[in-house]
């Protein structure tokens, strides 16, 4: 089995602190084997915000960590910094990769870099990087589960949210599920939910669900959304049936500690 954290949208900067702390406690006992860190890591793309992001990343421990950026990763007010170099402390905090793979046995996850610096909130999937995953999910093993991850959603569950949907996600979502894509995560909206677009999609060749995850550290929550992160359990790719179960952990105020309030089980399609 392997174990993957979604960390998403903690907007260093104005990340709580008892929050935090009951993060790291999450990890202590889950011990997950991937860390998912899906973007909007600052408020303002500052050095100190990447700063104490880096450190407190550091201190889980995690075995594996796969980031991108997010849109609030790239500086705003500074218009040289934001034309010129704007992942500059983004790579200095992790890494130079803007994009990145993590694979074992059980799952294949492709992490994809959807920011622009001439776009401030909106995100988009360019034709190149769209084939590029599809290639590569042909490649993967046929009894792996096969995730694309990306900041900004591919789909929303409220019409409200509908201006924060990735620009080029129809083709997207027809050439990876196409191509074997089982799951598509991201965050951005800071609300959690999972929704099954070939219910909502007929036209797409193959089963595909969309995983989002809320903001796991900020003040800046949703109502009726409180921090939360995303533990997906990835059975072994001997298992029969070969499942994968999304858990939501929502943070408690009362008790100051993350717990388990919803889980889906996915079930992929036929062996392919």
């Amino acid at each position: 089995m392997t174990l993957v954290l979604q960390v998403s949208d903690p907007h260093f900067g104005t990340e709580r602190a008892p929050v935090a702390a009951a993060l790291r406690l999450l990890v202590q006992q889950q011990l997950p084997d991937l860390l998912l860190l899906s973007g909007d890591i600052t408020q303002r793309a500052t050095r100190a915000q990447f700063t104490a992001a880096r450190a407190f990343i550091d201190s889980l421990q995690v075995p594996q960590v796969l980031s991108i950026p997010g849109n609030h990763d790239i500086p705003l007010v500074n218009l040289a910094a934001r034309l010129c170099r704007p992942y500059a402390r983004y790579r200095a905090a992790f890494g130079t990769a803007l994009e990145g793979e993590y694979e074992n046995a059980d799952v294949l996850v492709l992490a994809l870099n959807s920011t622009r610096r001439y776009r401030h909130i909106d995100g988009e999937l360019s034709a190149g990087q769209i084939e590029r995953v599809a290639a590569r999910l042909r490649q993967a093993k046929s009894n792996c589960w096969r995730i694309v991850v990306t900041h900004q959603p591919l789909a929303v569950s409220r019409s409200e949210d509908a201006k924060d949907l990735l620009h080029g996600r129809e083709q997207a979502l027809h050439s990876w599920a196409a191509a074997g894509a089982d799951v598509v995560m991201g965050g951005h909206i800071h609300l959690p939910y999972v929704l099954a677009m070939h219910q909502l999609m007929p036209a797409l060749p193959a089963p595909l669900w969309v995983v989002q995850a809320g903001t796991a550290l900020s003040s800046r929550v949703r109502i009726g959304a409180p921090n939360s992160v995303n533990l997906l359990r990835i059975a072994a790719a001997a298992s029969t049936p070969r499942t994968l179960h999304v858990e939501r952990w929502d943070y408690n105020d009362t008790g100051n500690r993350f717990e388990c309030v919803c889980i889906n089980q996915l079930l992929p399609p036929p062996a392919r």
